[in-house]
Formats: structure tokens, sequence, C-alpha cells
């Protein structure tokens, strides 16, 4: 039996002999008791402190499937901080599970190589009508299908109540009871490798959820006071005592990867994480990574990383990540949308003045924001030179749960753009050489919106509810409260049952067109696009603004050829420039098909875009044609 487990200085570890070792940081307790609940009754065992914060009890009176709480200072019981398991929800005692227990089978394997990926976020409570990770799999053949090589799963940490995005994690090492066990998630894991499925989880290392977390109460050195979060006081990664909470961390990603065998991480909002030593977390965190499970499989650390901090994607000599894979680029998002629906509120005001520019920036350089100015920032400076990165190291997607969920509705695109702009906005996006991303029930158009949802308790509930109608009274078509009223309340177990996919619209004769038009870009992308993204060089991509109406993209392969985008993206015709540019080129793909005529023409018709090889370019970097 093939076993997988990730040996850790604290939580609950069943060892060879059978009996099971407790140990937990406890530095501003003067006291623990492990308590263990037994059939019969509880049974409380002292366990001793071993110095510097630290309690430690073996015994043979738990094993597996045992429940166990830590009582403090004689007090309050609390959960084990790295419990595998919570089946009865952040509050109630912890579970012993022995990794070991779990048979991986025989299949190899070993990964895919980033260059591969076609990602596909999806939260698994409204991913299926069940919302388990056991029915999660029996969809693992569609998203194959569809072209699908990576599943990111929004958070699965254990958070209150029985539905949440999973953003609100209390106890990062538990797959949420309400989704099924640790073993159903491993299950689901090993299903999508057989399938040649990678596995990323969304994981949280910035804040912990505002329910569930006992750790001010006996290890306050978790947290500081130095820096703030919008969540409140940061995690304590640079100040006294922070070796214990990093460690904490770093497992945690070790876990994920080791014990669960996940291909990589999405590491969420790592702006928010608040550190100024040397080197800071996420850069210790990678390297550890690198030199452990990264050094025998292929492991993807990707980030979202409002800094737009391109040092983490820095790439070595043969071109291979030093310590991040790639960034979520909120930047080709953003001027995606504004473009695609010309909403101009928030954060999209920056990206108002030159949206062709930025978006072909996006294509060619990565971001959109290099240092300049930010008007939503009050003009501060965001980003770094990113120019020198290759294009995989950014992740582009015109959906995810954010800029779905974080609407009042919950609206998808397709309800505020035309099919027209959807495709050539897909056609873009699906054949660019960096990554794409489809959010889940994307690829059919799905009518179900993704609405934001929780669970808290009752004063914690009213004050969620409140505080989300409040963060629209900005927006002028929110500005009377009776409109914001009619926002969903995110506590309402009617606003998550309306997320959960109708899989069986998806046969409907529009949502099996708008599915067999991702699957041919999907398949025309792993055919001609992926053998030749390895050879596109960090700094060989070239871009050029047509006119008010279009822009044009080359990136140069190292033998020379190069892949060259050309699209309108404007409801008029747009007039090429001489000589029409697909002469002597190899036709990719052109969207819509029909088009072929106006191409030849030397015109690209409204909201048509165009993909071919070229031996030459017909852009020059940055500059309007």
């Amino acid at each position: 039996m093939t076993a997988r487990q990730q040996t850790m200085p604290f939580g609950a570890a069943v060892e060879r002999d059978g009996s099971v070792r407790f140990r937990l940081w406890a530095p501003a307790a003067r006291r623990i008791e492990l308590c263990l609940k037994h059939p019969v009754g509880e049974r409380c065992l002292e366990m001793p402190a071993t110095g510097a914060g630290w309690f430690e009890c073996r015994t043979a009176e738990a094993r597996q499937g045992t429940l166990y709480s830590y009582r403090i200072d004689g007090g309050i019981e609390v959960p084990d901080p790295a419990s595998r398991f919570q089946p009865q929800d952040v509050h109630g005692p912890s579970e012993v599970i022995d990794p070991a227990a779990f048979d991986w089978g025989t299949h190899a394997w070993q990964g895919r190589p980033w260059h591969e990926a076609v990602c596909y976020e999806l939260h698994i409570g409204t991913f299926t009508r069940e919302g388990s990770f056991d029915a999660a799999i029996e969809r693992l053949d569609h998203l194959v299908a569809l072209g699908i090589t990576a599943i990111q799963l929004m958070p699965v940490a254990d958070f209150p109540g029985q539905r949440n995005w999973g953003y609100d994690g209390a106890l990062l090492f538990a797959p949420d009871a309400s989704y099924g066990r640790p073993d159903d998630l491993k299950r689901l894991v090993l299903e999508a490798h057989r399938r040649g499925l990678m596995v990323f989880l969304d994981v949280v290392y910035n804040h912990f959820g505002p329910e569930g977390n006992y750790l001010h109460l006996y290890a306050p050195q978790f947290f500081t006071e130095h820096h703030h979060t919008p969540w409140g006081a940061a995690i304590n990664f640079d100040g006294p005592e922070s070796r214990e909470v990093r460690a904490f961390f770093i497992h945690n990603a070790l876990y994920w990867l080791n014990e669960y065998e996940f291909d990589g991480l999405r590491l969420d909002a790592v702006h928010a994480i608040l550190d100024d030593s040397h080197p800071d977390v996420l850069t210790d965190l990678a390297e550890t990574v690198r030199a452990g499970p990264g050094r025998d499989r292929c492991i993807h650390l990707i980030l979202e990383n409002d800094s737009n901090a391109a040092g983490y994607l820095a790439r070595d000599d043969r071109g291979a990540p030093r310590r991040y894979t790639a960034q979520w680029n909120d930047d080709f998002h953003h001027v995606a949308h504004l473009i695609a629906t010309g909403e101009r509120d928030g954060y999209y005001a920056d990206y108002a003045d030159r949206p062709l520019y930025d978006l072909a920036r996006c294509l060619a350089e990565g971001f959109a924001f290099q240092g300049e100015p930010s008007r939503f920032r009050h003009g501060k400076p965001r980003g770094e030179r990113s120019a020198d990165l290759p294009p995989d190291a950014f992740v582009n997607w015109l959906q995810t749960h954010d800029q779905v969920g974080n609407r009042a509705f919950g609206e998808r695109l397709h309800t505020l753009a035309s099919p027209e702009t959807l495709k050539a906005m897909l056609a873009i996006l699906l054949l660019a050489p960096s990554p794409p991303l489809l959010f889940m029930g994307e690829e059919w158009m799905a009518q179900t919106p993704f609405l934001f949802f929780c669970d808290f308790g009752e004063e914690l509930a009213r004050s969620v509810s409140e505080g989300r109608r409040q963060e629209f009274a900005r927006f002028a078509a929110f500005a009377e409260r009776a409109v914001r009223r009619s926002i969903p309340d995110p506590n309402d177990p009617e606003t998550f049952t309306r997320c959960k996919l109708d899989w069986n619209s998806a046969s409907e004769p529009r949502h099996r067109e708008w599915l067999a038009f991702h699957r041919k870009l999907l398949e025309l992308r792993r055919r001609e696009i992926v053998p030749r993204i390895e050879r596109i060089r960090g700094g060989a991509a070239e871009f050029a603004r047509l006119g008010d109406q279009g822009v044009s993209v080359c990136w140069e392969l190292v033998d020379g050829t190069r892949l060259v985008l050309g699209a309108n993206l404007s409801d008029a015709e747009l007039r090429l420039p001489e000589p029409s540019p697909h002469i002597d080129a190899t036709l990719l793909h052109l969207e819509p098909p029909e088009a072929g005529a106006d191409l030849y023409a030397n015109r690209l018709p409204a909201w048509s875009v165009v993909w071919y090889l070229k031996a030459d370019s017909i852009a020059s970097g940055g500059v309007e044609v």
C-alpha cells in the first residue's frame, strides 16, 4: 500500500506502535490538558510543558478516529489548530487521522509541465448539486473532454457553518466536513490524476476567518499589532516568536502538497501578507517547496498579488521559476472586462484612458501596471517591470469567483456583454500563450449566478449582511437604501442554493453551442499553441495598437517564427495597414470564421480576431499603427 504523510512538529501524529503523539504550541498558557472523547466518556490527560511554549503528550488511549480537544488553563476547550479533520465543525473536537490509512495505489504521477496548464476554478459546494468531493469526481470526465488540464479548488480549509466561499478558514489543515472526509478529498485528487488532470488548491495565509479560531487565547504571538490588514491585526511573520508561526504556514503548504498530492497552490492575496524580514515568508515558503516536493515532481506555486511584484516570478538561466510559477493577472481581467462591458467604476477606472494599449501590454509583457501611478489607489505607483518574464508567468481569465461573486447580484459575464464580444475575448484568452483560466460553468455560459454566501453565528451574520450591502452604497445604482436591500443576504441558505450549477441545462442547444466553441478553441490550443509556448522567451513579444479599434501582438519563437494576434475590439470595421498581414502566413484561427473574405480584403469586421504564424512581424513594441 502506498501512503503519503507530512511529518509536522505540531498536531496529532499516529506513531508506528499505534499510539498518538499530541503537540501544541501555547506560549500564553500555564496548563494544557488533552481531552479524549471516548464513547463511554471523556478522559483528560495532563500535557507536560517541554519548553519554549510547547506542550506534548503521547498516549495509547487514542487511535485513528478518536475525538479530542485541548483544555486551556482548566477552562475553555479548543480544537487542535493543526487538526486534520473537524467532524463537528470549527467549535467541536478534532479527530485523529492516520494519513497512512489511505491507499494511493500504484498510479505513477509526476505532474504535468506548467506550459500545458488550462485551469478551471471551482467551488466544491456549488460545483455539483450534492456539493461534495465525491460528487466532483463524477464531473472530471467533462473537464477532460473540454480540454482542461488543471482544476483549481477554492479553499476547503474548515470554515464556520455549512457554506462559505472558503476564505474564512479557521482550521487550515482540516478539509471542511460539509464536503466530505479527508479520504474523500484524497480520492478526488487521485481520480483527477488518473485522468491526467493536475489539481491546485487555493490557500489563505493572510488571515484567519472571523469565527472559530482560538489562537489568540493561548498563542497571541500568532498576531502582531506592528502590521494591520483589512481583517485586523496581521499574522506575525516577522516579529518576536515568529519562527513557530512561519513554520505553521510553511508546513501547511507542504502538508497539502505531500499528504494530499496536490500539484500546486494558489496563495490568496499575498499583498496582505506583511513581512519585513529577509527572506520574507513568501520566499521562505517557495524555496522550501522547491527543495522538498518540487525536487521530484512538477509543483506549481501561483500568486494572487495586487502589488504586481514581478520579482517573485523570476526565472533561472534555464527558464525555470526560481520561486513562484505564475501570478493571477488582475490587469488582464480588468481591462478585458472594461472593453467587453464598458464598465468603468472602481478599479476599472485605472484602465479607462488607454484600454487597447493596456490589453496589448498585458498579452505581451504581463502587467499593464509596471510602476505607473494608479488612479484607483490615489496616485500610488503600482507594480514592477515584467516585460522580461515569459508569458507563462501570468494566468489570464475573464471570470473568477472574485469578479463574478463580488458583484451585487453575482452576474456572469455573458449577461453583461454581447455574444460577439464574448467570442472575440475568448478567442484571445484561450489562444494566447499565457495559461488561461475558466470559472466553473463558464464553458457553457451557465445561467446560475455566483453570489457571496456564508453561514456565521447570529451576531456576526447580521454584521456581514449589513456590511455587504453598505459596500455598494458608493455606487450610483445602489444609492437608495431600498435598492441595497434587494442585494441577496449572504447568510440566507437560498443564496447559496441559487449558486449551484445546473448541469442539466448544459445540454440545452444554446449552451451546447458555447460548450462546442470552448472545446474547439482548447483543442486548437493543445495542438498549435501549447507546443510553442516553451519556445517563447521572456522579453520576446511586441505589441501595437491598431488605431482606436484594435490591437496586434506577436511573440517571437526561438526558431524565428512569430505567433501573431490581430483583433478588432470595436463595433466598426477596422482597415488593416498595408501590406495585408496574413499574406505568406499560416492561419490558425479566425473569429468569426466568415470574416475570411474581409481579411483578404485587408479588413477586420467588428469584434473579430485572427491568429496566425508568420516568419516576420507586423508589430513594433508599444507603438501605434
